[in-house]
């Protein structure tokens, strides 16, 4: 059973460097979010993403072919529900993308894990992803 259709979120990661996806799926896990795979480049997470079909994709700028452009574009191109977290360096913030579909969210690292937490939960209002209370 894939998890979007076990009823919990899923996430996809797609950075670069092998630590922030380390990072990145560390913190996806520690507010319960089932990483269902990570890419190093935007080719290896869109197949991800038309397989796996989950409700998050945490995408780094940084990506090993340097093509988050076309793996935001293309995700939404195939998921249009999907909510899409983009992280940058505070120190070089992503370029403006008037032409293309944005971001959900856009985190400039260094964050906090409260900001996080809010960047990948639902947009439509409700807390972090998690357990029940």
């Amino acid at each position: 059973m894939r998890a979007a259709e076990s009823g919990g979120p899923s996430a996809v990661v797609a950075a670069g460097d092998e630590e922030t996806r380390i990072l990145l799926r560390g913190l996806l896990r520690l507010h319960h979010v089932r990483v269902e795979g990570e890419a190093r480049n935007a080719s290896v997470a869109l197949e991800l993403l038309r397989r796996v079909r989950p409700s998050l994709l945490v995408l780094d700028v940084d990506l090993a072919d340097g093509g988050f452009e076309k793996l935001l574009a293309g995700a939404r191109a195939q998921l249009p529900g999907l909510r899409i977290v983009l992280v940058a360096p505070s120190s070089r913030p992503p370029p403006a993308l008037p032409d293309g579909p944005a971001p959900d969210v856009t985190l400039l690292r260094p964050f906090r894990i409260r900001a996080f937490a809010e960047a990948i939960a639902p947009s439509a209002g409700g807390a972090p992803p998690g357990p029940p209370p």
